[in-house]
């Protein structure tokens, strides 16, 4: 069985930074795609970023393109969220998320079969 557990969330002043991780045990997931999603109170969660298995391809939602960057480093099991110039718009509870054995990209939630416990990012006006 997989376990995911995030770190890294916090408390930051707009226009900061956070870098979120997300460390994978169980098993190897470098033949599945992952990705960063974040729920807001009140809000459905929210596609954030998704990597594919060698890293190389990545997605981004419309609303972090540009300020945040995913990435993975499957010898180490982990993936990270380095997320810049954040605003309060992005406070929010981020979780990792991963395909069972897909590679394929995806912005559903549905697909994703691991989900970690999710770690609080706020950012403050």
């Amino acid at each position: 069985q997989v376990q995911l557990v995030e770190s890294g969330g916090g408390l930051v002043q707009a226009g900061g930074s956070l870098r979120l991780s997300c460390a994978a045990s169980g098993q190897s997931l470098s033949s599945a795609a992952m990705a960063w999603f974040r729920q807001a109170p009140g809000k459905e969660r929210e596609f954030v970023a998704a990597i594919s298995p060698l890293g190389d391809i990545t997605r981004y939602g419309v609303l972090v393109k540009g300020r945040f960057t995913i990435s993975r480093d499957n010898a180490k099991n982990t993936m990270s969220l380095q997320m810049n110039s954040l605003n309060p718009e992005d406070t929010a509870v981020h979780y990792c998320a991963a395909r069972r054995t897909s590679p394929a990209l995806s912005r559903d939630s549905r697909e994703y079969y691991y989900w970690g416990q999710g770690t609080p990012v706020t950012v403050s006006s």
